[in-house]
C-alpha cells in the first residue's frame, strides 16, 4: 500500500531559472526504509522539502504535477498538520533544539499542537525510553554529543508518532561511530515499529544492508529506483552519480571475472556466506 505517491513533480525555486526537480515519479509503501542519494544539488532535499509542505509553505517557486503523503495533499494542507504525519529531522540538529533540556525539547512540538499535559508526559516518556535518552533528558542539548543532539531531534519528531520519518542527511557532520548508531536506531524502528523511514544520505555503506529501495538522482531526475541488489548490479562501476561501496566493486569484478558469487551480498557477512555456502 502505497504511503507516498508523486508522479510528474516538477519544481524551480523562485528567482532561480533551473529545475530543481523534472517530472518525478515514485512510489513508496507503508514500512519502507527508502534512501534518495545522488551527487550535491541532485534535488535529494527538495524532493524531502515537496513531502513534508515546505514546499511550497516555506519555499516558493514554480510547482507543477502531485504530491500525496497518507492521501494529503501538501500543497494545500498546513506544515503542522502534515509534519503529525510526516515529520522531519534536518541536517543539522541544533536548529531544532530550542528549550533547556532534552526532555523540554521532546515536548517542544506537542505544546505547538496543544496536547493535553497527561499525553504529553506518556509520549516524552515513550520516546525517551525508545532512544535510551533517559540518563541525559535533564541536560541541555548543547551540552550532549553530535550523535545525541541527532537523537535527541529525532526523539522531538517521533513524539508526534508520524508514520512517516524524514531525514535530511543525518549523519553528515558525526564521526563514523556515531554515523552508525543513528542509522542501527532507524533500522530498528523501522522494522520494529513498523515507520516509514525515508533518508537522504551519502553513507551507503552504512545503509545497503537495510534498505528496500534504493533512490538515485541526478540532474534533478530520478536515475535509478529499485532496491539495491537489483541497482548494484545495474549501474556502471565507472559512474560518478555516487560512490559505488568497496564491497560492491568487489562483488561486482569477482561475478564479471570469475561467476561468482552466484547472489549479490551487500554486506561482509552475506559475502563470506555466499563464499563458503
Amino acid at each position: 500500500m502505497s504511503i507516498i505517491e508523486i508522479r510528474g513533480l516538477c519544481f524551480r525555486y523562485s528567482g532561480s531559472e533551473e529545475m530543481v526537480l523534472r517530472n518525478i515519479d515514485l512510489s513508496i509503501d507503508e514500512g519502507e526504509f527508502v534512501l534518495i542519494t545522488g551527487p550535491t544539488g541532485c534535488g535529494k532535499s527538495t524532493l524531502l522539502r515537496c513531502m513534508n509542505g515546505l514546499i511550497p509553505h516555506l519555499y516558493s517557486g514554480d510547482y507543477k504535477g502531485s504530491v500525496k503523503v497518507m492521501n494529503l495533499n501538501p500543497v494545500n494542507t498546513p506544515p503542522y498538520i502534515i509534519s503529525q504525519h510526516a515529520g522531519m529531522v534536518l541536517q543539522n540538529p541544533e536548529n531544532q533544539l530550542f528549550s533547556l533540556s532534552v526532555e523540554g525539547d521532546i515536548a517542544f512540538a506537542l505544546e505547538n499542537i496543544g496536547l493535553n499535559r497527561e499525553e504529553m508526559v506518556k509520549r516524552v516518556e515513550t520516546v525517551l525510553k525508545l532512544l535510551r535518552l533517559e540518563e541525559i533528558r535533564k541536560r541541555s542539548p548543547y551540552e550532549l554529543s553530535g550523535g545525541q543532539k541527532q537523537k535527541v531531534a529525532i526523539a522531538s519528531i517521533l513524539a508526534l508518532q508520524p508514520k512517516i520519518l524524514l531525514l535530511d542527511e543525518p549523519t553528515s557532520s558525526l564521526d563514523p561511530r556515531s554515523a552508525k548508531s543513528i542509522i542501527d536506531a532507524l533500522a530498528w524502528l523501522c522494522k520494529d515499529k513498523k515507520l516509514t523511514v525515508i533518508i537522504t544520505e551519502h553513507r551507503l555503506d552504512l545503509l545497503v544492508q537495510y534498505l528496500s529501495k534504493l533512490v538515485i538522482m541526478d540532474s534533478g531526475k530520478i536515475v535509478y529506483n529499485d532496491h539495491p541488489r537489483n541497482v548494484f548490479e545495474k549501474i556502471s562501476l565507472e559512474d560518478t552519480i555516487i560512490p559505488i561501496p568497496k564491497l560492491i566493486q568487489l562483488v561486482r569484478l569477482l561475478k564479471k571475472e570469475f561467476g561468482f558469487p552466484q547472489s549479490f551480498p551487500l554486506t561482509v557477512e552475506e559475502f563470506v556466506d555466499s563464499l563458503i555456502g
